[in-house]
């Protein structure tokens, strides 16, 4: 069955506009409480729970109340936490036995995108087939249960103080954040109201940046996404590091006391590096924009990597089906499997400063045997239903960038899961090339569907 709604990470758009409109978001929740029903046999008398959490946007409050009517009419209980990070809502699931999570939120997206995605009882992204069960679902009319088997709401009013508590547990007892005065930029979104307090708590002193949410200003010039305003605050307050989020708080981007930034791909190379020192560690999970300097760095240290489809859940997948406990994108999704179920990045900037703590080193001498090739990225946006990968101006391009790079670099065309783009990538270790080659190819799409 293909999918209609459901993209790499939830259902995601422009709010009000199809399928971001409130009747829609009342009939998916409808659709995925039916198939929670029809999945969990539950004790007599019970009904299935989910969690909703949302992010700040101000479309949130409209879409949350969709959301709650379509399950309750399904028959599903329904436990609102209000604005919580993604991973937070991933571990409450857990931590409450709820039969799901669901998030709203558009994560880096601009304030008037909004989205839905959901999670399982353990903690992790839906697998494909219950998302097809979904889909299958909307299609269907929606029959409300009858008034006695209603499903009920209610707030769970100390899920942030869970959260931070559940934060704080993943960073090694031996060690503190004390004497560091470290800068937080929560994107305006999610965890403006957590993240700060996490490393407060171990003993940092903080700066915030990005903390002031009003509906309309997530990720807007801050955030994981736009890291300038959190390098000029870190130099500004002469602070050792900044940590700086998106909206729905599972990126991370890190930028050290001389203002350099430090991407996904620079993260995980520090936890795994650490942790390759105190166990055997076979292998690291990236994507197939995680760069070419990464992998090699990583086989200096034998630890071997795996490229996952783009997208957390894949990440997830291969590292479930590898048995291996560390993955992540360079975007700065990093998913650590023996602290969280999912990406996080509060967890994962615990454990970077954890691995800098226990080795007395800072970012720049922890990265200093991994060098990032260029790399250039094209977004290209394209017509919907435009089959570029069986374009021969475009596969001709492809292989004179590919002859152009001999050897030392590579190429990758990949569509968007969340938007209607072509990305175009190129790396290798000449940046002039790797530039050149990156805007012939980008203008043999653009030529390809113009013509």
């Amino acid at each position: 069955m293909s999918r209609k709604y459901f993209g790499t990470d939830g259902v995601r758009g422009r709010v009000g506009v199809a399928p971001i409109t409130p009747d829609f978001i009342m009939r998916l929740g409808y659709a995925a409480g039916a198939t929670l029903v029809a999945r969990d046999a539950m004790p007599a008398g019970e009904r299935p729970a989910v969690l909703i959490g949302k992010d700040t946007r101000i479309s949130g409050y409209m879409l949350e109340a969709a959301l709650e009517a379509g399950f309750a009419a399904a028959g599903v209980d329904v436990m609102l936490c209000g604005p919580m990070p993604t991973p937070a809502v991933a571990y409450l699931t857990r931590a409450l036995r709820l039969q799901a999570g669901v998030v709203i939120s558009a994560s880096h997206n601009p304030f008037d995108d909004n989205g839905i995605k959901f999670f399982s009882a353990q903690g992790t992204k839906l697998p494909d087939t219950v998302e097809l069960e979904i889909e299958a679902r909307l299609d269907r009319a929606m029959v409300c249960m009858e008034s006695a088997k209603l499903g009920k709401a209610r707030r769970i009013d100390d899920a942030a103080g869970r959260y931070i508590e559940f934060c704080k547990s993943t960073f090694p007892n031996d060690l503190d954040l004390r004497g560091l005065k470290i800068v937080v930029d929560s994107a305006h979104g999610a965890a403006y109201h957590v993240a700060p307090s996490v490393f407060h708590e171990l003993g940092a002193e903080i700066v915030g940046v990005g903390d002031t949410p009003n509906g309309l200003n997530i990720n807007h010039e801050v955030g994981a996404t736009a890291p300038e305003a959190l390098r000029r605050k870190v130099i500004e307050t002469r602070a050792d590091c900044g940590i700086a989020l998106d909206g729905d708080g599972d990126r991370l981007v890190m930028v050290d006391a001389a203002g350099r930034t430090y991407d996904g791909d620079q993260l995980l190379y520090v936890i795994a590096r650490q942790r390759a020192r105190a166990q055997a560690l076979p292998g690291v999970v990236g994507t197939l924009m995680s760069n070419l300097g990464f992998e090699h760095a990583l086989g200096r240290l034998g630890i071997a990597l795996g490229r996952a489809k783009v997208g957390d859940r894949y990440v997830l997948e291969m590292m479930q089906d590898k048995g291996w406990q560390f993955g992540g994108e360079n975007s700065g999704h990093i998913i650590c499997l023996d602290r969280h179920s999912t990406g996080d990045g509060i967890i994962a900037a615990l454990q970077v400063l954890a691995a800098l703590q226990s080795a007395h080193e800072t970012l720049a001498q922890a990265c200093a045997d991994l060098e990032l090739y260029p790399q250039r990225l094209i977004n290209v946006r394209m017509p919907g239903g435009f089959d570029w990968k069986a374009d021969a101006s475009i596969q001709a391009a492809m292989e004179s960038a590919e002859a152009a790079l001999d050897g030392s670099g590579r190429t990758l065309l990949r569509a968007s899961g969340t938007e209607p783009l072509l990305r175009v990538m190129v790396e290798g270790r000449d940046a002039t090339r790797v530039n050149a080659q990156a805007e012939a190819i980008a203008q043999a799409v653009r030529g390809a569907f113009e013509n």
